[in-house]
C-alpha cells in the first residue's frame, strides 16, 4: 500500500460471545483497534495495523482477513509462545454485552501484551517511511496494562511526534485487562489519564468521561489536556456530545425499527465512520458539517448492531448513504 493514511495500534482478539438466554457461544474476530482498521477499509480509507497475534488458528484468520481487506500488516508481530487472546462476552436479550474475563491459556501472557519494541527498532527506517504517509494513529488504552506492550505503544507515539501525525485515542476502558496487574486502581486510572495527553482527538463513553474527568462536558475535558483535543462523548441511546474544531454541539442518536442484535464493536464502527469523514473534508468544519459527520458515524455504528460480531456487519460507504437517504431525516 503506497498511500498509507491511518495506523491502528493495539489488540486483535477473539470475542467469545455467549448468549445469556441459552449460554450457547460463537467466536468472532474482534478487539477495538482491529475493529476500527477493518471498518476503515470498508469505508475506503487506506489503513495499517500494528499489533501482535498468536501463532495459532485465530491469528491465521486475522491475517487472512487483513489481507482480504488490503490492510497493511508490515508491522504485525507473531508471538510463537503466546496465544491470541479470547475474551468472554455475555450478551443479553437486548443485544447489550458485558465482558466477563478471558479464556485461560497455559502461557505466561497473551500475544497482544508482548508487542515488542525491539522488533520495530530493528526495522526503524521502514517504520519511519510508513510514518511519512500517515495522517492519523488510532489506539486505545488496553496495551497500557502490560509493561512490554505499554513500552511499545509509547515508543510508537513518541516517534510519531516527529512526523506531525495526529493521535486519536478511544479510551475503551476495560477493567479485565488490568486484573492481573500489580498496579493498584488509583495508579491505573492515573496512568491512563496521563496517556490521554497524547490525544489530538479523544473519544470516550459517558461513564469513562466521569471516571477520568468527573464530567461528561467535552469542552471542559478538552481544556484539561495538553493538546486541548477534539472530544467526542457517546452515551448509548442518549445524545452524542462533542467539541470539535472549537465548536460545541450535540447529536441525537438515530433510531430504527430493526432489532438490535449485538452492540459489540458499535463504538469502533462509529469512530471509523468519523475518521472517514475527516479524510474527505477540509479542516474547516462548521457546525452543520460536524453534525452531518457525526450522523454519518452514528449510522456506521448502528448498522454494525444489526448482526452478530463486531466486524461482520460493518457497513460500506454506499450502505451508509443509502440508510441516510431512507431514514436519515
Amino acid at each position: 500500500m503506497s498511500n498509507l493514511q491511518v495506523i491502528c495500534i493495539g489488540e486483535a482478539l477473539i470475542d467469545k460471545i455467549i448468549n445469556k438466554s441459552d449460554f450457547n457461544f460463537k467466536n468472532y474476530l474482534g478487539g477495538a483497534p482491529a475493529n476500527v482498521v477493518c471498518a476503515l477499509r470498508k469505508l475506503n480509507v487506506p489503513a495499517a495495523f500494528i499489533g501482535c497475534l498468536g501463532d495459532d488458528d485465530f491469528g491465521k484468520k486475522f491475517i487472512t482477513l487483513f489481507q482480504q481487506l488490503n490492510i497493511n500488516i508490515d508491522f504485525l508481530q507473531i508471538a510463537k509462545e503466546s496465544p491470541t487472546r479470547i475474551v468472554k462476552v455475555i450478551r443479553d436479550e437486548s443485544g447489550d454485552r458485558s465482558f466477563c474475563g478471558f479464556v485461560e491459556n497455559k502461557s505466561y501472557a497473551f500475544a497482544d501484551e508482548v508487542l515488542d519494541k525491539l522488533l520495530m527498532i530493528n526495522n526503524i527506517e521502514k517504520l519511519k517511511k510508513q510514518f511519512l504517509n500517515t495522517k492519523y494513529i488510532v489506539t486505545g488504552t488496553n496495551l497500557l496494562a502490560f509493561s512490554k506492550s505499554a513500552e511499545s505503544l509509547y515508543f510508537i507515539l513518541d516517534l510519531a511526534k516527529n512526523f506531525r501525525i495526529k493521535v486519536i485515542i478511544d479510551v475503551n476502558w476495560r477493567d479485565i485487562f488490568w486484573e492481573y496487574s500489580e498496579i493498584n486502581k488509583d495508579t491505573r486510572l492515573k496512568k491512563v489519564k496521563d496517556f490521554l495527553h497524547y490525544a489530538d482527538i479523544l473519544k470516550l463513553a459517558s461513564e469513562e468521561a466521569y471516571l477520568f474527568f468527573n464530567t461528561n462536558d467535552p469542552y471542559k475535558i478538552s481544556k484539561t489536556l495538553t493538546k486541548q483535543p477534539d472530544v467526542i462523548i457517546t452515551n448509548g441511546a442518549n445524545p452524542i456530545n462533542w467539541y470539535l474544531n472549537g465548536i460545541e454541539g450535540s447529536n441525537k442518536v438515530i433510531k430504527h425499527t430493526s432489532k438490535i442484535i449485538d452492540t459489540t464493536g458499535a463504538g469502533d464502527a462509529f469512530l471509523a465512520g468519523l475518521i472517514s469523514r475527516y479524510f474527505l473534508d477540509s479542516n474547516e468544519y462548521d457546525y452543520s458539517k460536524i453534525k452531518d459527520n457525526i450522523k454519518f458515524a452514528s449510522v456506521c455504528g448502528l448498522l454494525t448492531c444489526f448482526g452478530e460480531g463486531a466486524m461482520e456487519h460493518q457497513p460500506e460507504e454506499k450502505s451508509v448513504y443509502q440508510f441516510l437517504k431512507d431514514f436519515g431525516s
